[in-house]
């Protein structure tokens, strides 16, 4: 079976921009109750956990089609929470300077970037995420609703935001915009550094 993935810090660590309560929940509630429905809805399938996480958005078509859709969408639910949660850190690390470089080609400036990244998470309708994906040799801003993820479009997600309510009403309620402002204190790019090196 899959397993929930562990966090690279500790639940109290990205206060106060996300409390310890909200991170928590996220993490052990609502990730793993994605992972749990998926593992139930493979093994129901006789299915083998060949795959990795990723290499199953490749191979959904081995499943019976009344199947797929429940599959993909927890699925998804695993797979955008673990990009969102691998884009935060308390130590907010910077783009190296190969992606530096390839932000400023493709968004004009750092800077540049976050602005657009925060206009596209505001224009999110209903629930989904805004993801900083690598489209072939570009870098591209996209959003996605609900579980959609990007690896089933053949994207390479860098960053992500969740813009589904439980991952910022407790501590927001309707105000997005605070929100997202304080994401981009702990944004970190530890790991979209490593498919630029």
């Amino acid at each position: 079976m899959y397993i929930l993935n562990k966090l690279n810090y500790g639940y109290s660590t990205l206060e106060p921009f996300i409390d310890t309560h909200t991170l928590g929940l996220h993490h052990m509630k609502h990730q793993k109750n994605y992972l749990d429905k998926l593992n139930q809805l493979l093994i129901k399938n006789n299915y083998d956990f060949r795959y990795s996480l990723i290499e199953l958005t490749k191979h959904i078509n081995e499943f019976p089609k009344n199947d797929q859709s429940d599959i993909l969408y927890n699925l998804g639910g695993v797979i955008n929470h673990n990009i969102y949660f691998n884009s935060m850190s308390p130590t907010h690390e910077k783009p190296n300077a190969i992606l530096m470089k390839k932000i400023i080609q493709d968004f004009g400036s750092f800077n540049n970037l976050l602005k657009q990244f925060k206009e596209k998470a505001l224009s999110i309708k209903g629930s989904g995420y805004t993801f900083l994906v690598l489209n072939e040799n570009k870098l591209e801003l996209i959003n996605l609703s609900n579980q959609d993820n990007p690896y089933s479009l053949n994207l390479t997600p860098l960053i992500a935001i969740d813009m589904w309510e439980h991952a910022y009403y407790i501590n927001y309620q309707n105000k997005k915009d605070i929100y997202i402002n304080n994401f981009l204190e702990i944004l970190d790019f530890n790991n979209a550094n490593k498919y630029f090196r």
